[in-house]
């Protein structure tokens, strides 16, 4: 990219991976919607099969408009490279398939959205991989729970709805004592909030269903490496990852350290995961995603400043039991979120209603600018009921280890005008007290 050689967030948010398009001086980038790509000639086809050469063959493995976002994302997370995927719970399992196969153990943080606790405590089970969760504050029982076959560690910046906030580099100073990679979903903090490669996060990844598009108009993940865990050496010492560090028959005897000393995990994620479980982005997708991410840094401003003043209103309302803002001195992770997340902590939260189920339920259904769905990060204010939706399936233990109630009510504010927003909660809230 021409420009100064270390360009800022908001310049690599709209100019990261693009350039003109050289055929026909287009500037936006175009949309390659196409499923193949021409080979040149015979051997051309062989050395881009055999990845002696760089380019496209077939849209499930790399397509020209998704390589953009991918170089895009990575620019901004700091990291070596990055896949788009069909979701973030794609991202998740690619990331997870990877590294892991039957007979091997994940340690968890407890503070996790409901589908990825289902991916890993129900699922995944099935095919001989298991989970222990932990708290994500217990550094102690982070350590207790590591095994000779843990593969991974793993947490959110920001856990979904409580919104513990993950000690990076404590959990990852822990992995890489006992030689294990430390994977972050970013997705409530976003890269503008923080980059978690620089804490000692090595793998990334966002549903960029939610902030990084922020219109609620598609569906889509980014799984992002940082370049800095050494497979080879983890191999060498413990036997871990020979996924990585041996010879792959699944791909002609590849070994993937060899090709790329800070590629391989990426490597062997597209040239395996993408090829067998085909779970790829699509172009026009990418496309909307990358127009999302060119004012990334604007939404988060607001999204911020909104979020600020509506935590103030229900955190001294009579009818809000508890507020769980990480900017609030009575969240218990209040320091950690000033040290860790110095432009805000996001614009999700929860907050516990006084009163009765019926007296939440009525609360919800008297919003009018807040729209009751099942997503966050949208430019518009959403609220959501998570022990009857998003963490429907967990039973009231994993709920409560989760840190939610049956009166945990979760926002994500979006653009609109404070004032409005303020408005409406007081006018749902009145609602809410009359209901019996």
């Amino acid at each position: 990219m021409a420009g100064s050689s270390d360009p800022g967030f908001d310049t690599l948010a709209v100019h990261a991976g693009a350039a003109p398009d050289p055929a026909t001086g287009a500037r936006t980038v175009p949309i390659h919607l196409s499923t193949s790509f021409v080979f040149e000639s015979s051997e051309h086809a062989a050395s881009l099969f055999n990845m002696e050469r760089s380019g496209h063959v077939y849209s499930r493995l790399s397509n020209p408009t998704n390589a953009v976002l991918e170089e895009r994302v990575a620019a901004l997370e700091g990291g070596v490279g990055a896949i788009a995927t069909s979701s973030g719970q794609a991202a998740l399992h690619l990331a997870i398939c990877t590294l892991a196969s039957a007979g091997a153990h994940i340690v968890s943080s407890s503070a996790l959205y409901g589908g990825s606790h289902n991916l890993l405590h129900y699922t995944l089970s099935r095919f001989g991989i298991r989970t222990t969760f932990v708290k994500p504050g217990d550094h102690a029982a982070w350590r207790a729970a590591i095994r000779p076959e843990t593969r991974l560690l793993f947490g959110e910046t920001l856990g979904n709805p409580g919104l513990d906030v993950l000690d990076i580099p404590a959990v990852a100073a822990i992995a890489h004592e006992h030689g294990l990679p430390l994977l972050v979903d970013s997705t409530f903090t976003t890269p503008w909030l923080m980059q978690p490669f620089e804490h000692g996060a090595d793998l990334v990844y966002h549903s960029a269903t939610k902030f990084l598009s922020g219109h609620g108009t598609v569906i889509g993940g980014v799984l992002v490496d940082g370049g800095r865990f050494d497979w080879q050496a983890a191999c060498d010492e413990s036997g871990r990852f020979a996924e990585l560090a041996r010879p792959y028959d699944g791909f002609h005897g590849m070994v993937f350290s060899e090709e790329s000393s800070v590629g391989a995990f990426l490597l062997r994620a597209r040239r395996e995961g993408l090829r067998d479980f085909g779970a790829c982005m699509s172009p026009h997708t990418a496309w909307l995603i990358l127009q999302g991410i060119e004012t990334l840094p604007l939404r988060m401003a607001r999204h911020i400043e909104n979020t600020r003043k509506v935590v103030a209103f229900l955190a001294a309302h009579p009818m809000v039991g508890k507020v769980a803002y990480p900017e609030l001195e009575s969240h218990p992770d209040h320091a950690l979120a000033q040290r860790l997340l110095p432009r805000g902590a996001g614009s999700v939260f929860s907050f516990d209603l006084r009163g009765s189920r019926e007296q939440g339920r009525a609360f919800i259904e008297a919003l009018k600018l807040f729209s009751h769905l099942a997503n966050v990060g949208d430019v518009r204010s959403l609220v959501i009921h998570p022990a009857s939706t998003t963490h429907f399936r967990m039973d009231d233990a994993a709920l409560a280890q989760a840190g939610i109630t049956p009166g945990t009510i979760r926002l994500s504010i979006g653009l609109e005008d404070a004032a409005d927003l303020i408005d409406d909660l007081k006018r749902a809230l009145g609602i809410a007290k009359k209901a019996v």
